[in-house]
């Protein structure tokens, strides 16, 4: 009995061994691979395609991703991830994604919503007082989905962190002077800043950094070992990018520089990355934030993200007739819209060369990453996703790419032509109002930060972020750029005072034309010293000129003190009134009096 009980418990652990090494050798069998047969299958002829593609946009590269349920399918490259050394791209090769991070700083900014640290509609200040807007009608209203769904009203303002060395808390610190350009949540209006703004908030509440907090919570669990944070990093590794892209007016490529300065943006499009470890993001996605059977990324986030904020519109059905994608709206660092009647939710990311989309289709649980090198065929992560998907659904094909590159081609000749005309506006025999040296010096904007114009081998120069551009003058006080193709064109016109020195650079900033304001002088500390003190005019009546943080003000009884803002010598202007001059007057050291000095004459007052 006995050693029957025991054979039959050995009988048993080899019946269990077997199903064991059985479901072992199934997981790795033939039929748990019909899958990616299958996909194969529906993708016979998708290299040939993929040639005409490449062909047709002049395209240095493309590589594609395909997800299907929980694991990478399909990953291919097609092209140079090195053009001029005619280096192959493949699925690890690492490109920045730019603003395909922004789901990223979405998902994080939810885990600290999972933790009570955050909200997505109550106003953001409940949770961080710090924050602050142009207003109070913002500052009690804007929600972390407001700032996420691109809908706070302010319009991009890329000028401001474009090649600027400001840090994200001094970006953070300067959302107070962007205006809105509509009511809050009545239209999308895509704004990098606001991302830049979470990852600050991220930071406030964790006590981390978005790049401590995304790496810890996010990439590393997800085994994302080869994803970046800068280029400096990226050129490291053997397997990168290089960007090149379409010289204009030709079919020629050219190496275009790496765009660094992504530090104080990098909430909104820092990520650097490959089709492999995106493939790990995009399978937490597809299934609900777990990967290899853990639970990674918070599922209610994962909906809140998903969830529309505000619709976007149907650009290229009202604009060209193509309907075949309908009613986008933005959730919170993605898009949803319908593509032939499938959900489909995606985002793009496009910086400096490279192009990237990461997008899947929820109930068929499949995903597509695309990667593209070249400005110039930025659009193509569109259209190849879109080929793909019809591919993998056995639709009929949609001619994406035979549409859109005639359009390019038709855009292309277009652009040129117009620039043949530039100047048509010009006023012809006019000249500055003053010598070139008059208008050198440092502008400011309290949003944009400075402007410096320099006078170097009889031209003028602006410098704005590190972009220093020649300027030409085109009529009166307007000098403009060259229409570089990396750069474009900026327009710069200046202003007079009502004494006539030039002391404004109103300075072309695509989204708005923003007024720069020349800097004030230092005041000597020693001087400041001096000129304090009581004053008196002819009738007796005395005020006071104030020091206080190192400005002087006049200041009557009863009334707000008006800033003296220095400005040549022993004058000063008066901040809330142009017109006004103050000049002191010194001798031996010592403040004697003060002029006034405005339109209606000069008035004296003395030092009592």
């Amino acid at each position: 009995m006995c050693t029957r009980i025991i054979d039959d418990r050995n009988i048993l652990k080899f019946f269990l061994v077997a199903l064991i090494f059985g479901f072992l050798a199934l997981a790795h069998s033939p039929a748990l691979m019909a899958d990616e047969r299958e996909i194969a299958k529906k993708l016979e002829g998708f290299d040939g395609y993929m040639e005409k593609v490449l062909k047709d946009w002049n395209a240095p590269a493309v590589a594609v991703g395909i997800v299907s349920d929980d694991k990478l399918a399909f990953a291919k490259g097609y092209g140079y991830r090195d053009y001029g050394k005619k280096l192959p791209i493949t699925s690890k090769t690492l490109c920045p994604i730019a603003s395909n991070s922004k789901l990223f700083t979405a998902i994080a900014a939810g885990m600290l919503v999972e933790e009570g640290k955050l909200t997505w509609d109550e106003p953001v200040r409940n949770s961080v007082p710090a924050i602050r807007f142009f207003n109070d009608a913002l500052n009690n209203t804007v929600t972390v989905r407001d700032m996420l769904g691109h809908r706070t009203g302010i319009t991009r303002h890329d000028a401001m962190w474009y090649k600027s060395d400001f840090t994200r808390k001094e970006m953070f610190e300067r959302l107070k002077y962007l205006e809105p350009r509509v009511p809050m949540r009545q239209l999308y209006l895509y704004n990098n800043l606001m991302y830049a703004a979470t990852g600050q908030l991220i930071e406030l509440q964790s006590g981390k950094t978005w790049e401590e907090f995304v790496r810890e919570r996010i990439l590393l669990p997800l085994e994302m070992k080869n994803t970046l944070y800068s280029i400096d990093e990226m050129l490291k590794q053997p397997d990168h990018g290089v960007p090149f892209t379409e010289k204009r007016d030709t079919d020629e490529l050219f190496q275009m520089p790496y765009y660094e300065d992504t530090q104080g943006l990098a909430p909104a499009g820092a990520i650097i990355s490959n089709i492999e470890d995106v493939s790990h993001w995009l399978i937490a996605l597809l299934n609900e934030g777990k990967y290899e059977g853990k639970q990674v990324l918070p599922p209610n986030a994962l909906r809140a993200t998903l969830q529309p904020a505000i619709a976007m519109p149907n650009t290229l059905g009202e604009t060209m007739g193509f309907w075949e994608i309908l009613n986008p709206s933005y959730g919170m660092g993605r898009m949803t819209a319908s593509y032939r009647g499938r959900l489909l939710t995606y985002h793009g990311g496009d910086l400096g060369g490279f192009h990237s989309q990461i997008s899947f289709m929820p109930h068929e649980k499949m995903g597509v990453i695309v990667f593209v090198i070249g400005d110039h065929c930025s659009k193509l992560y569109n259209f190849v996703s879109y080929n793909v998907y019809e591919r993998l659904l056995g639709m009929d094909r949609t001619p994406w790419s035979e549409r859109m590159s005639a359009a390019r081609n038709k855009d292309k000749q277009a652009d040129k032509e117009g620039r043949a005309q530039a100047g048509a506006g010009q006023v012809p025999g006019t000249k500055p109002s003053h010598p070139l040296a008059d208008y050198v010096g440092e502008y400011e904007n309290p949003a944009f930060g400075i402007l410096k114009i320099e006078l170097k081998d009889g031209q003028l120069v602006s410098d704005f972020h590190k972009e220093a551009l020649p300027l030409r003058h085109f009529h009166y006080d307007r000098f403009d750029s060259p229409n570089d193709e990396l750069f474009g064109m900026r327009s710069v016109k200046f202003g007079a005072n009502p004494q006539g020195d030039i002391d404004t650079a109103v300075f072309n900033l695509e989204e708005v034309e923003a007024v720069f304001t020349r800097k004030p002088k230092t005041l000597d500390p020693q001087l400041a010293k001096q000129l304090a003190g009581t004053y008196e005019a002819p009738s007796g009546a005395r005020f006071r000129v104030a020091l206080e943080g190192g400005e002087l003000s006049v200041s009557l009884p009863g009334q707000p003190g008006d800033r003296l803002v220095p400005y040549k010598g022993l004058k000063f202007k008066v901040a809330h009134n142009a017109d006004l001059v103050v000049e002191f007057v010194v001798e031996n050291g010592q403040a004697k009096g003060l002029k006034q000095i405005d339109p209606t004459g000069v008035f004296d007052f003395k030092r009592k």
